[in-house]
């Protein structure tokens, strides 16, 4: 599984970017917002710091619209992948841009339909937001494995299941064992998935072993 962070913050990106665990980015408005910088400045420093996908979202939500922020947004850098909300306008400018040889992440994903049409639109990613649906009682993993299971049916649907929403370690390995392409995660949950107890105890021990010893390997 891939493991995109979900994030505009360039520092954090960075620290990610150097263990060579981070294949990708995605952010949003919002998080473009809490940066305090020019838009365009933010993702052309963020497309530089990683070699792979970074998702950028369009503001409008009306097609021609779209289209136009869709230009502005992939001249940034070759990286770019347009994020559009699952509207019928977002479908058809997905449809549009994939078409044009370009890259799309259709989000606000919440249903298998609403993934089949994203894909039957040439989505590259499709977005299922696990952590909103699990906050109104349903099972966000359940929708990861329902649209894993509709994409294999079908060899003509090429769509990467990117599973967004993380919000704890948990989720992640829910999200794997479902079968997501992607998981897109706050920088904090990723460095997380590191943590272990057990690991820092028996890391305790050995040092304390080895201080007994006196001796030292350099």
């Amino acid at each position: 599984m891939k493991f995109f962070v979900d994030t505009a913050d360039i520092a954090e990106i960075t620290d990610l970017a150097e263990t060579g665990l981070l294949d990708g980015v995605t952010t949003n408005p919002s998080l473009i917002a809490k940066s305090g910088r020019p838009f365009r400045e933010v993702l052309a420093d963020i497309c530089a710091a990683v070699d792979g996908p970074v998702s950028a979202e369009v503001a409008a939500t009306e097609f021609e619209a779209m289209m136009a922020e869709a230009k502005v947004l992939s001249a940034i850098a070759d990286n770019i992948v347009i994020k559009v909300p699952l509207t019928w306008d977002g479908l058809k400018a997905c449809r549009a841009i994939t078409g044009g040889g370009g890259k799309v992440n259709v989000t606000l994903c919440f249903s298998a339909n609403q993934a089949l049409l994203a894909a039957k639109a040439g989505a590259t990613f499709i977005s299922p937001f696990i952590g909103r649906l699990d906050d109104i009682g349903a099972d966000g993993i359940d929708l990861i494995a329902e649209i894993r299971a509709i994409y294999d049916n079908y060899d003509a649907l090429k769509t990467e299941v990117l599973a967004a929403s993380i919000r704890t370690p948990v989720s992640v390995k829910q999200v794997a064992l479902a079968g997501a392409d992607v998981a897109t995660i706050p920088p904090g949950v990723l460095k997380a998935l590191v943590k272990h107890p057990l690991t820092d105890i028996g890391l305790e021990r050995f040092l304390a072993d080895w201080k007994a010893t006196g001796q030292t390997i350099v």
